[in-house]
């Protein structure tokens, strides 16, 4: 299955974001510190292409912490970016946000004449109605556990010439790396009836056999996990949690529940869904399927339009051709 999610009002959050991104200074992108490579919306990258980035790992109190470092240090090694690490609840390290704009453009925001015009930006539930009312110490924008709560932008003052321009979450059109899509439903990026929870948790519960069996192990009271599949452990699960039916028959849509919400909630344990090698990987992958994928696209679109006479099929002579050559 692949998971797409691109709500009416992202196209008009891109569009804004064009039009923004003339006078921006820095750009502020803000990631889940459990998927950062999946969570790195490259359809922003684009769009911002050129100035200077902040990446901002949220949640990292959720995260691997050995892992949080690992991204950290691919993100700092790209040209003209730096990354923090962040829990958007805590008010100190916030402070560090504005600090690192003007690290990034240390021209700027030296007087009323020059502000300093940040973009903060991300993906849907990752944290930045919350940040932002940390930095301006009262509620300055909507929170809430459910993707797509902000739906305009805002322009904030966080100091006397700094301004912090707020987006709704938004997504890219199409998701090319399968596990991304799988990812980004699990940490709630995308909207509850875009996914089958099921299929999503056994993705999730596939990854961490192999990687965070012990905390599974924990939380679930089942030992062996590495060596069962992941339709055994959220059979597990249910057993465990109670998620049964009539006749001791398993809820295999309540255990789903229950590990999606106990993953959002890191009841589990810190964990973090992806390395930079892995997701590295994944995307070079996701590349090629899109590649091929274009390449059959091109060659349909070819053959009907020549069906339809609408132009003709390269290599191909027609009969006026070759009465010209006579």
């Amino acid at each position: 299955m692949a998971i797409q999610w691109f709500p009416g009002h992202m196209h008009l959050t891109r569009k804004a974001i064009e039009e923004r991104i003339k006078e921006i200074d820095v750009v502020i992108e803000l990631l889940d510190a459990r998927l950062p490579g999946s969570s790195a919306n490259p359809m922003l990258a684009q769009l911002t292409a050129g100035k200077p980035a902040l990446k901002v790992l949220n949640k990292q109190d959720l995260a691997d912490p050995a892992r949080t470092l690992e991204w950290l240090a691919h993100f700092n090694a790209l040209p003209g970016t730096r990354a923090l690490g962040l829990d958007a609840s805590m008010a100190s390290p916030a402070r560090a946000l504005i600090d690192a704009c003007f690290a990034l453009a240390p021209s700027r925001g030296q007087s009323m004449t020059k502000p300093m015009r940040v973009l903060i930006c991300g993906i849907p539930n990752v944290g930045k109605s919350t940040l932002i009312n940390t930095l301006k110490g009262k509620r300055s924008a909507v929170t809430g556990d459910e993707a797509g709560v902000t739906k305009i932008e805002q322009r904030i003052v966080l100091q006397d010439g700094f301004y912090l321009f707020d987006t709704p979450g938004v997504l890219w059109p199409r998701i090319i790396v399968a596990k991304s899509g799988y990812n980004l439903a699990a940490s709630g990026a995308i909207g509850r009836n875009a996914f089958d929870e099921e299929e999503v948790a056994l993705e999730l519960l596939d990854y961490l056999r192999q990687h965070y069996a012990p905390l599974v192990e924990a939380r679930y009271k089942t030992s062996g996990v590495a060596d069962l599949t992941d339709e055994q452990i959220l059979e597990a699960v249910g057993r465990k949690r109670g998620a049964l039916l009539t006749g001791g028959k398993i809820n295999l849509q309540k255990a789903a529940d229950l590990v999606i919400h106990d993953f959002r909630s890191a009841v589990m344990g810190r964990i973090t869904l992806e390395t930079p090698t892995e997701f590295g990987q994944w995307l070079a992958h996701g590349q090629k399927l899109d590649a091929e994928r274009q390449v059959k696209k091109d060659a349909i679109e070819l053959d009907r339009a020549v069906r339809f006479k609408k132009v003709r099929r390269p290599g191909r002579k027609d009969s006026s051709d070759e009465n010209a050559s006579d």
